[in-house]
């Protein structure tokens, strides 16, 4: 009886004296490293992890609008106790960090504009906060606005741009013809530093079209709403430098190139690092010949007035939706002997660049190796492309026969009859008229959830997909949105193999062109570029139900998916891939540690945190439109 006493007072005295452990930004910290130093759960008790409470968004389509709310992506903000977050339909919450209660609910009505143009529904992956060290604002960039709101009461701060909200796209006239606001949006919450919120912008592919929505990346005043400045990835000026490589002024016309995933700010140094996106026409470069910086490059600006530091181009001439899709991990490693600041940057190819976070040197050396050329009318491809020394690719490049699905001999019989007229080649193949399967896809490699970085061990943990996308170049019928000479078919980018059932004929789900792993968690040492290892991460029960399948002894398969995972000193990551179950890793060999059944699909990175009781969760969102809610998970 004494001993159980003694205990619970420990107990008790431990939560007293425990210290919060907030997740302030959304990728943890500034330098996006999604590690948390709460370490109350770990691998001795994970084990016991269990739910402890959910939060339901409420949302609904709406029928007389055409609207309707994607998956829920959010990964929330823990500030003293409150949870702050967006949901697909852009409102923003702030909730009981202990018990998912609401407090209240801000709706911007971003529906009221209709669909965004993006094919994914609404989404929306999360906020950002200022403080003055009096008050708070939570900021969140919905469609074409940013929109600041008093986090005590979730009401508009009316001092803030125009009661509250600055028009995003006010400023970006080009040519004198100004944007068009509806094809203008956004799914990555801002960036705040010091007194300033930096936002990007997202402009959906299929979108094509001179003078498209430009990818400027500008910075308001927090406290007035007021633009302190702006940077264009595109040049806006013939005496830049970069005009150069975009032949025939097309800098003048060509928009998006803008940086729609999240970004990180070294915060001691105020340098901003970007992750830029692919030009318009996303699949044929012939109306923008040329390297087209600086599109598709890791960008370092100074954060205090937009001014570009260095830069480094991934991908050349872009021509497969190969965007760098998250924020730059800013870690220091030892290198050499000595600590280094470095920055990380995953891609979609597979390829993890590493520079130095000031100068942008590169830590490894980066060979530029000739390409194959198109044959696409009018195209002219870059003849080379970077390839990082170190690391070595965390995800499958390239496409061959041998990559096809052979689960039975008739699906592999299906899968070679399907692509025997297509293209096949290594990384950076070109598209063709006839079709090309690229891998990775724009799908594929790292995922806007990006990478993971435990700064006790050096180690950066990033989820890859291995999925294809068939690049097929056509001419479109042209359209107010979609003017140019050639595109790519949208609707064949999903190659599957569809089987008809042996019994009645039926239609079946269609299944991956390719084998698996589908998805992977990758352990890699930013010390010494070497891979510490590699696992298959998650299943597909889609693919591992499927009726042909039946009574075979399938390999692990891994799911697809763009979310990635989180660090915590408790020597685990969660993840859930993308999938409907989250997991529990072992930092250590990539075991599972626990796992929990979602009952729906997860597509959102979680987050963790201490309040000051002392108790930790690990918080994800999951499902879309109705259904759609937030679940926690804690010790018992």
């Amino acid at each position: 009886m004494i001993r159980r006493a003694v205990f619970a007072l420990c107990v008790v005295a431990s939560a007293l004296g425990a210290q919060s452990v907030e997740w302030p930004v959304y990728g943890a910290d500034l330098g996006a490293t999604k590690y948390s130093t709460a370490n109350e759960i770990n691998r001795a008790n994970v084990s016991t992890l269990t739910k402890a409470w959910e939060w339901a968004t409420g949302e609904t389509p709406n029928a007389e609008l055409r609207t309707r709310p994607g998956n829920f992506q959010a990964t929330p903000l823990m500030i003293g106790d409150t949870l702050f977050l967006s949901t697909s339909y852009n409102r923003v919450v702030a909730l009981d960090a202990n018990s998912g209660h609401q407090y209240w609910s801000y709706d911007p009505k971003a529906y009221a504009a209709g669909q965004p143009p993006n094919g994914t529904g609404f989404v929306h992956r999360g906020v950002a906060t200022w403080s003055d060290g009096r008050s708070r604002r939570i900021f969140i960039n919905s469609r074409w606005n940013l929109i600041a709101l008093d986090a005590a009461t979730g009401q508009p701060i009316r001092s803030f741009g125009d009661t509250g909200v600055v028009d995003l796209t006010r400023q970006l006239a080009r040519n004198g013809k100004p944007v068009n606001k509806h094809h203008y949006t956004q799914t990555s919450p801002p960036v705040v530093w010091k007194n300033l919120v930096i936002v990007g912008n997202g402009v959906a592919d299929r979108l094509v079209y001179p003078n498209d929505p430009p990818g400027d990346v500008q910075a308001f005043d927090a406290k007035t709403g007021k633009r302190v400045w702006s940077f264009s990835p595109v040049p806006r000026d013939a005496r830049d430098p970069a005009a150069k490589s975009w032949e025939n002024d097309s800098w003048r016309t060509t928009g998006h190139t803008n940086v729609w995933a999240p970004f990180s700010v070294d915060d001691r140094r105020g340098l901003v690092y970007l992750p830029v996106s692919t030009p318009s026409n996303d699949w044929y470069g012939g109306e923008r010949k040329g390297d087209d910086l600086y599109a598709e490059a890791i960008v370092c600006l100074d954060a205090n007035n937009g001014r570009r530091l260095w830069h480094f181009q991934t991908v050349h001439h872009g021509l497969w939706d190969y965007d760098l899709p998250t924020a730059p991990v800013l870690a220091t490693i030892q290198f050499n002997g000595r600590p280094r600041d470095i920055v990380a940057v995953p891609t979609k190819t597979g390829f993890l660049f590493v520079f130095d976070r000031v100068t942008g040197e590169t830590i490894w050396p980066i060979e530029e190796r000739s390409v194959s050329p198109s044959d696409v009318p009018g195209e002219v491809a870059a003849q080379s492309q970077p390839f990082p020394t170190k690391p070595k690719p965390f995800a499958k490049q390239g496409f061959s026969y041998d990559d096809l699905i052979d689960f039975t001999p008739a699906i592999k019989a299906r899968a070679l009859e399907l692509t025997k007229d297509l293209r096949f080649g290594p990384l950076f193949t070109p598209p063709s008229r006839g079709g090309t399967i690229t891998m990775p896809g724009a799908i594929g490699g790292a995922g806007w959830g990006g990478g993971a970085f435990d700064p006790t061990t050096g180690t950066i943990y990033i989820k890859a997909t291995n999925q294809p996308a068939l690049y097929k170049i056509v001419q479109p019928t042209r359209t107010d949105s979609l003017d140019a000479p050639y595109a790519v078919d949208l609707s064949a980018q999903g190659l599957r193999v569809t089987m008809a059932s042996t019994d009645s004929g039926q239609r079946l789900p269609p299944l991956p062109i390719n084998k698996p792993p589908y998805g992977t968690l990758v352990a890699i040492d930013l010390n010494t570029g070497d891979t510490k290892w590699n696992v298959t991460l998650g299943d597909t029960p889609s693919i591992r139900n499927h009726p042909v399948l039946r009574g075979l002894n399938l390999p692990p398969l891994g799911v697809a998916g763009s979310p990635g995972p989180i660090a915590t000193a408790g020597g685990l990551l969660f993840v859930t891939g993308g999938g409907s179950v989250l997991y529990a890793i072992d930092n250590r060999d990539g075991s599972v540690a626990w796992s929990a059944d979602l009952g729906q699909t997860a597509y959102s990175t979680p987050m963790t945190y201490r309040t000051r009781g002392g108790k930790q969760f690990v918080v994800v969102a999951t499902g879309a439109a109705i259904g759609a809610k937030l679940m926690a998970f804690a010790l018992p």
